[in-house]
């Protein structure tokens, strides 16, 4: 036993499910990772967590990693959970999901809800039914009510004006109660115990969304620095102090801090997902080419793979269905380790040019780049990304930053840290920096300008 006793946290993200077990000083003791099903799509538009996939992975990643703790389930202080944003999940009156649970990808997750089964009873986000199934009290965290929800985002708490529920086609009664950052959304029920083989009893902690806890858990804190998340989605974020965007070119995220916000830029959706799309395409239906093989392959390639250009649109925005992916600039000499690149290159690119409009808004410069999710442990992209933003890049020695973030919550809570800056302090640790070399700079500003000539005719192809 730690002087201090144990967090579990629980990081259910897009494509997996992750828990660990950490003490007080951010020391992983026991890990597990399920991966989630394939999204279904029953209709165009329509992208939702086949049966009750968020909740079976949740469930199995906690009985694997209480299998692999070595220490006393009675040490155990508290369960921090941290799920998918813009998520939207249908209850019966049960707690049971009335409907599959809607992915951030669906197009009806950007306007107000309508009910589509008799038994609806309840509407919440992918935190509220993970941490009813775990407590059974109607909660859920404030930080992850993001998109078509009736909430005050100044006051992270059910908006006062009746118009608000009939703008987003939810009535007050449909809703769970909100619970801050740091906050007891419940405590795991009897059945929840035999379930998961968690203690009776164990408070449940409330974290934020996702990426703002993602944000908590690599220490993003100062205003000059800003965390590229390399999911999913990718898109850069930077400590905000409003709860109102001045710009378009940027919005408005909670943090995962009461009362804290986070400026977040423009992004690129599917992106990291299109990494995983390649190497499964390139594998021939067998085993996925590991990540490792293709980033050794990829550092002979020179910058700018031979021309090679990616256009990544693998999921069109709502607001501009015709938008489609593409690779172009094919000469006959590249390969899938050009392919690989040239992804990685785009990514690089396209973030860069929404960070530097949206920080050009705020009138902020740059001092650092931390980067996060799975993408983060790729050598070969740290290097890109330190040439095409131009600033030192760093990673956390955790890449598994939400789910140190989701354990610093809980940690908060419980008292095992005096406040959250301690708590960051000791949980929440990066790695080596990666400088920018001059070489890839220069290298990297002439490609810049090619995506810049030829992404515009690209998408002008599919707008016919």
């Amino acid at each position: 036993m730690t002087p201090r006793g144990y967090i579990i946290a629980v990081d259910n993200g897009s494509q997996s499910t992750k828990v660990s077990i950490f003490d007080a000083e951010g020391r992983v003791h026991a890990h597990a990772r399920v991966a989630l099903r394939p999204y279904v799509s029953p209709e165009p538009g329509r992208w939702e967590h086949p049966q009750d996939d968020l909740w079976e992975s949740v469930l199995a990643g906690l009985r694997l990693a209480l299998t692999r703790f070595s220490g006393d389930v009675a040490d155990i202080r508290a369960l921090g959970l941290c799920t998918i944003r813009f998520c939207r999940a249908v209850l019966r009156d049960d707690g049971t999901l009335a409907q599959p649970v809607m992915s951030w990808m669906d197009e009806r997750l950007s306007r107000p809800y309508v009910q589509e089964r008799e038994d609806a009873r309840f509407v919440t986000t992918s935190t509220g039914y993970i941490a009813h199934r775990l407590t059974g009290e109607h909660a859920d965290a404030a930080g992850n009510c993001q998109g078509i929800w009736p909430i005050d985002t100044a006051t992270w708490d059910w908006d006062s004006d009746p118009g608000a529920y009939e703008r987003t086609g939810m009535d007050r009664a449909m809703l769970f109660d909100l619970i801050q950052p740091g906050g007891v959304m419940g405590r795991i029920t009897a059945r929840a115990a035999r379930e998961t083989g968690l203690p009776i009893g164990l408070p449940v902690i409330a974290s934020s969304n996702d990426k703002a806890v993602e944000a908590l858990g690599a220490g993003l804190r100062d205003h000059s620095d800003l965390m590229l998340s390399l999911g999913t989605y990718v898109a850069t974020m930077t400590p905000g102090g409003s709860s109102r965007a001045d710009s378009s070119e940027l919005w408005v995220n909670f943090g995962s801090q009461p009362w804290s916000y986070l400026f977040e830029s423009h992004g690129v959706r599917r992106g990291m997902w299109t990494v995983s799309w390649f190497r499964e395409l390139v594998s021939g239906g067998g085993v996925a080419v590991p990540e490792t093989e293709l980033d050794l392959q990829a550092r002979d390639v020179p910058p700018g793979c031979g021309g090679l250009i990616a256009s990544l649109d693998w999921l069109a925005p709502p607001d501009e269905p015709w938008r489609r992916g593409a690779l172009v600039g094919f000469d006959g000499t590249q390969g899938r380790a050009h392919v690989y690149r040239a992804i990685l290159e785009a990514l690089a690119i396209q973030t860069e040019g929404h960070d530097a409009r949206a920080r050009g808004s705020l009138g902020r410069g740059r001092r650092e780049l931390i980067v996060a999710g799975g993408g983060s442990q790729s050598p070969v992209m740290r290097e890109i990304l330190a040439a095409v933003y131009r600033v030192p890049v760093r990673t956390p020695e955790n890449p598994d930053a939400a789910g140190v973030g989701a354990a610093i919550c809980a940690a908060v809570a419980m008292g095992l840290h005096p406040g959250w800056d301690e708590a960051v302090d000791a949980m929440a640790r990066l790695g080596p920096v990666v400088e920018p070399d001059p070489q890839l700079v220069s290298d990297y500003d002439a490609v810049r300008e090619r995506y810049a000539r030829v992404i515009p005719r690209v998408q002008q192809i599919f707008a016919v």
